[in-house]
């Protein structure tokens, strides 16, 4: 099983979960250039693709999603509300028929040989999920746009194999930003992003000893930055109550405008 980021941050997000037989994207939120771009790297061709997964409708998300569908003519799938959010987005163009296909959050599908456990997340989009997927015993998940977390979470990410987990701000940078004051608390909101501290703290809560990877995403361009995302991560994880220390898992930040390096499960 191969998890990677093609593309991460509030720009524009991608990422590859597959394994032999299966080749998903969740979110497409870059050019289909980008995208084919992206799977070339993994010597996997456009038309190869079996399903699309999108988080929620924000255009950070979908931006690609309608020149991409129509060329290659790949199931989507996503939530009640966002295939709503996705309808209402003009800039698509018109969907393929029959190419969206509604899932429900708790409620498990299979895509080829991959088991998709959709589950809801706290974000300002009309009904948001993560995903978590699974092959065989081999599991990884991605969760980004989330305000905040919960047991609820907190069990849709346990015993996995990797993770994408969203660090999106350092708190100070935000707070001292350029942002409006509507835009920061919007952020800063149970409906917005995580932060970096509250990243890790999210990860004390799941790590365990099998945890072979953990990629940090959705970085803020003018909030954050690679190595603070980084080391603030590792420094939660090193004070947080369990037993771990920071630098015991392999840790990564998704590149935003290129392909990061490819986990494999």
């Amino acid at each position: 099983m191969r998890l990677c980021s093609i593309a991460s941050g509030s720009s524009g997000n991608c990422v590859y979960v597959g394994n032999e037989n299966t080749h998903l994207l969740v979110d497409t939120g870059i050019s289909k250039k980008r995208i084919e771009e992206g799977l070339n790297e993994l010597e996997i061709k456009g038309d190869e693709i079996n399903g699309i997964l999108v988080t929620h409708e924000h255009i950070d998300h979908i931006q690609g999603l309608g020149v991409y569908s129509r060329k290659y003519g790949v199931p989507i799938y996503g939530t009640k509300g966002t295939l709503q959010g996705i309808s209402c987005c003009k800039s698509l163009g018109k969907m393929p028929e029959g190419l969206l296909n509604e899932i429900e959050t708790d409620k498990s599908f299979s895509l080829g040989n991959l088991e998709i456990h959709p589950f809801a997340i706290s974000h300002d989009a009309m009904e948001p999920c993560g995903y978590r997927v699974e092959s065989g015993n081999k599991k990884v998940a991605i969760a980004t746009d989330l305000g905040k977390y919960d047991d609820y979470i907190v069990h849709a990410l346990t015993d996995l194999d990797a993770i994408l987990l969203e660090a999106n701000h350092d708190t100070h940078m935000l707070e001292l930003g350029p942002y409006p004051y509507p835009l920061k608390r919007r952020v800063l909101g149970d409906k917005g992003h995580l932060s970096n501290e509250l990243s890790g703290r999210l990860l004390c809560d799941i790590l365990h000893d099998k945890m072979q990877c953990i990629v940090l995403g959705h970085l803020s361009k003018e909030n954050n930055y690679e190595e603070l995302a980084y080391e603030t991560v590792k420094l939660e994880i090193s004070m947080g109550d369990n037993p771990y220390k920071g630098e015991d898992f392999p840790l990564m930040v998704a590149k935003r405008n290129c392909v990061s390096e490819i986990i494999s499960i």
